[in-house]
This record gives C-alpha cells, structure tokens and sequence, in this order.
C-alpha cells in the first residue's frame, strides 16, 4: 500500500529558496524526496550528506568547487543533510550564487540542522515537518472516519510510521518498531561528542514512557537515572530536537493556584513508546489506556496543526488543588481547554478555569467526537 503525504514538494520549492524538510528517521522523508524527483521537469543532483566526498565541498565555503558542484543543474537535493558540517553557508553560497537555482535538503535531526542552517540562510528557507502517518492523510487516501476508528487499537499499540502501517502482520510490526528502537532511534542523538553510551538515554525514555500525561520531575528523573539535573535536562532537549518526544509546559498567568514551570512529554509516536518498553499487549490487557489514547491524539493533533496549518502555542493547564485540563491551546487571542478521555464518563469542566479566563473555551475530547479534533 503506497500512502500519500500530505506535502507536495512541487507546490513547496521556490527559486533562490532552501526547502528544509525535517522528520525522524524512517518516517519517508527520503521516499518523498525521490517520488517528487521522479517527476520534476528540473534538471536535478540528488546527493547524500553521507556522502564525504559532499561534505567535503559543501562545507568547503571554497565558491568556484561549490559553484562547479552545482553547475548546469536546475535543482539540488541534499538527503541527510545534517551530515555536512557548515552546510548552511554551503546553501547560501548556492542560493546567493546560482541563479534561479533550487534547493532541497532533508534532515532527521532539527537541532543539529537548524544550528548549522538558521543563521546563513534567514530569509532563504522553507521549513516544513513530516511526521509520522497522521490520520488526516490515512483518511485521504485509504480510509473512511469508520473504518480508522475500527483500526484505532493497532494505532494505539503499533503507532503511525509507514512501514508499521503497511506491515502485513503483528510480528512484522514488532519487528519493525524494535528495528527503529535498536537501529534508527539513537543514532541522531548518540553522535554528538558528548553522549558516549545510550543506556542513560534509554532509561530517561522509559521512564518517559510510563509518565505520559503527568508532570514530569528533573530531580526525579536526575535520581533514578543517575545524572545530574543540567544532563538530563540537556538529555530531554536533544530528544525533542531528534523527533522522539515533544516537551509541553505548563500555561499560567502567574495566579497563585496555577502551577507553572513544569512540563509534560509525550511521544512522537505511540508505537516508538511501547517499543521501548516492550508492551504490544492488546488494549484489554493493559493498564495504561488513557496515557497512550492521550498521547495518540496529542500528536495527532500537532500534525494537524503543522499541515492544515493551525497557528497555536499549545500548554497543559493544572492547579495545586488537582483541577487540570490536558490540552489548552491559545490561538486568535482565546484560550481552548481540552480534556482528553478514553472512557465515557461524564467530566465538568474546572469552575476556576471560566472564572480566570472568561473568553476561554473547553471541550471533552473522547472516542465518539476525536476525529474532528485531529482529522
């Protein structure tokens, strides 16, 4: 089953513009890539920043090797790019050099791509995320809000990446997920000079993985790991930068009862989560289905953010005396509270939600109305 994505280069790139495409690994960055090249009129080099040879002359700032590299092509794609030390100034001497030229380069690791790609080329980029499959594009091309809402289980379990969803069996979807763990997972974050082992990054995940929902400690974590604070911290941003989780804070004005200056974390994906801590036991078996039903429509409410788009800072918002909502988003110059719930019981709304924040909305979101939340 071949799943279209929701971008569509052609309508993305400009002339004298870079097209930054950012995702974790494996989520078909390079598959997108090589459908739209396929079809492009352009005349085209499509290289890997894997390539030393590449690296080499794009991190040069040598002009005349760069422009010879790039000479009589109409587009230049770079999978990986984060591979290429300085590649920004690489781009910018292209861009800036080469007329009507066009640019392409992919990237598994925005922290390391953004800082080597930010300042050389302000004004010269498009920056877009591809996520893992998101229900909007599930229901384009394949599926009716019916049949997805049968199939929500093994998105619950197995997650959303495209080998996972095309896999023909249970075992190959384990397999599959335990490969990204084992192979794909790390290998963005294990490369910098100062991360030398992965068990302390695993733990910090599964630990993660048991906390979806809930405030997360640093001093908590930092104890059972056994890293100092300013590590784990350090640790936390580096995964969120390589696409494994994504941090939320919290939303306050500063009102007494309001707890601020804590996060939560959820995973990019729910299948990455159970893989970690090797769970693909059915739903009726398992004792931790609000957190991965959260999880699942957190993110897929942020892929719907990124692709419809939907401008929004997005928060949890939580009190000393236990009133919370899951999701608050602000937008428009309103507040949106959403409480997100597998079951079907009744929730009220925080009576000091609507007495603090008068313009502020709030909405249940649940198994029977999810779908037009995230789809």
């Amino acid at each position: 089953m071949n799943i279209k994505r929701i971008y569509n280069l052609e309508n993305l790139i400009k002339k004298q513009k870079v097209l930054v495409l950012y995702g974790p690994r494996r989520v078909g960055k390079t598959t997108l890539l090589k459908e739209f090249l396929a079809k492009t009129k352009l005349k085209y080099k499509l290289d890997s920043g894997d390539n030393l040879r590449t690296q080499q002359i794009l991190s040069s700032q040598d002009f005349s090797l760069i422009l010879e590299y790039a000479s009589d092509y109409q587009l230049i794609a770079i999978d990986e790019a984060q591979q290429i030390p300085n590649i920004g100034m690489g781009l910018k001497i292209l861009v800036d050099q080469v007329k009507d030229i066009t640019i392409i380069a992919t990237g598994s690791s925005s922290f390391d791509l953004a800082q080597k790609i930010g300042e050389p080329l302000t004004g010269r980029k498009i920056t877009k995320t591809l996520y893992p499959i998101s229900q909007i594009e599930l229901l384009a091309e394949h599926n009716n809000k019916f049949e997805l809402k049968e199939k929500i289980e093994e998105f619950l379990i197995f997650g959303s990446y495209p080998d996972v969803i095309t896999a023909n069996s249970r075992l190959e979807k384990i397999n599959i997920l335990e490969d990204l763990i084992n192979s794909y997972l790390l290998k963005d974050v294990l490369t910098l000079d100062r991360i030398k082992a992965p068990k302390p990054i695993i733990d910090l995940l599964k630990l993660l993985a048991f906390q979806i929902g809930k405030e997360v400690s640093l001093n908590e974590l930092a104890v059972q790991v056994r890293l100092d604070i300013k590590t784990v911290d350090r640790y936390l941003d580096i995964l969120e930068k390589a696409f494994v989780i994504k941090r939320v804070y919290a939303f306050s004005r500063n009102l007494r009862k309001e707890i601020s200056g804590k996060c939560k974390y959820y995973f990019f994906d729910n299948g990455i989560r159970n893989a970690l801590v090797s769970q693909y036991n059915a739903l009726v078996d398992r004792n931790d289905i609000g957190a991965l039903w959260e999880n699942f429509i957190v993110m897929e409410r942020i892929k719907k953010q990124a692709y419809e788009p939907i401008f929004s800072s997005n928060y949890f918002w939580r009190t000393y005396d236990q009133k919370e909502i899951d999701w608050v988003e602000e937008r428009e110059g309103k507040l949106f509270g959403y409480e997100i719930k597998w079951g079907d019981k009744n929730i009220k709304e925080p009576k000091l939600w609507r007495e603090t924040y008068d313009n502020a909305e709030y909405q249940v979101i649940n198994r029977e109305n999810y779908f037009e939340f995230v789809a």
